[in-house]
């Protein structure tokens, strides 16, 4: 079995690699991929030295699966090469999310769709992830209609300019900006690009990923607002059902769902933070409570590692799982 990592000297390449450490994958050989600038250097794994390849020199290896975080445009090239040499290719980037010959996968949802032909897997959008972690099992009970989402999201979700903008912001250095204004003690209602609707594609990506992956009857509509946060997208979100709800129901079906855990005590002030999400892989969901304005409708608070469950994580979980059911070749 052999896999190779595409883009592992980004953000989310280097946290894959740590989620692989961790997972410990029945792998014989990895193949770490970069660009032709990083191509010969060191890259640690498992406490072992590997050098850095190229792509081209990557799909000479054909490898059984490749794991890409290597942006959309690279993905558009070179994931087709490595399929045809019979690579199954797991890409983290937009590219093939929303395309309809393209499996875009949660494992804990909808993995058992997979196939052995399956030869490009999506991985959904970081927002869209933990949504969809919470709202599928409520879904499977109660129906949902229409959920209405405003997301917190890090600064790590933009990547390394991003960060770097803040910290130099914090530290009074002027530097290259990744963002129209400035970041530190600021909310920017703007995540990704605008489209012609008026909605960023980061807000449509909530709503199309969402139809994709549950159900193409449930409306979603989204607000995306990046904050000053270094790891970690929070989203308050109200859904509304077809059928009412016990609240103590709710938080056993949350309480029971695999990759999720319930923070939520008030008395407590138990309730989940990106601070308390930074490095883990579950998703958090608290505050759930009833929208007293209108019928079969909660509100809850959903928070995540973007970099770990909301990318590299997920990615892993594809890999274990096609490597389990045998559909690699």
């Amino acid at each position: 079995m052999k896999v190779a990592i595409v883009g592992a000297t980004g953000m989310v390449g280097t946290e894959i690699i740590a989620v692989l450490e961790a997972y410990k994958l029945p792998v014989d050989t990895y193949y770490f991929v970069a660009s032709e600038r990083s191509a010969g250097k060191p890259i640690q794994f498992n406490n072992e030295t590997y050098t850095i390849i190229g792509l081209d020199a990557a799909v000479e290896k054909q490898p059984n699966i490749a794991i890409f975080s290597a942006g959309g445009e690279t993905s558009l090239e070179w994931a087709p090469k490595f399929e045809a040499v019979g690579t199954t290719v797991i890409d983290n980037s937009s590219a093939f999310r929303m395309d309809a010959d393209k499996r875009l996968v949660v494992p804990e949802i909808n993995a058992s769709l997979l196939q052995r032909g399956d030869k490009i897997i999506a991985n959904p959008n970081c927002s869209t992830i933990q949504l969809v972690m919470v709202l599928a099992p409520l879904h499977k009970k109660y129906g949902v209609k229409r959920a209405v989402v405003s997301t917190y999201q890090s600064i790590s979700g933009s990547g390394m300019k991003a960060m770097r903008q803040l910290e130099n912001e914090k530290n009074g250095v002027n530097g290259e900006m990744a963002y129209p204004y400035p970041i530190d003690g600021n909310c920017l209602p703007h995540c990704d690009s605008f489209t012609e609707n008026g909605y960023t594609k980061e807000e449509m990506k909530l709503t199309n990923e969402t139809k994709k992956i549950l159900d193409p009857s449930i409306n979603v509509t989204a607000t995306a607002v990046r904050v000053p946060v270094s790891g970690g997208h929070s989203e308050a979100v109200n859904i509304e059902f077809e059928s009412d709800f016990e609240l103590a129901e709710v938080r056993k079906i949350l309480h029971e769902t695999e990759g999720v855990t319930l923070k939520d005590n008030p008395d407590t002030n138990t309730y989940p933070m990106p601070l308390y999400a930074k490095g883990k892989d579950d998703v958090f969901v608290g505050r759930i409570r009833r929208d007293e304005s209108q019928a079969n409708t909660l509100n809850l608070w959903i928070v995540a590692d973007n970099l770990r469950k909301g990318a590299a994580t997920n990615a892993v979980q594809i890999a274990a799982y096609v490597i389990e059911k045998g559909l690699v070749g």
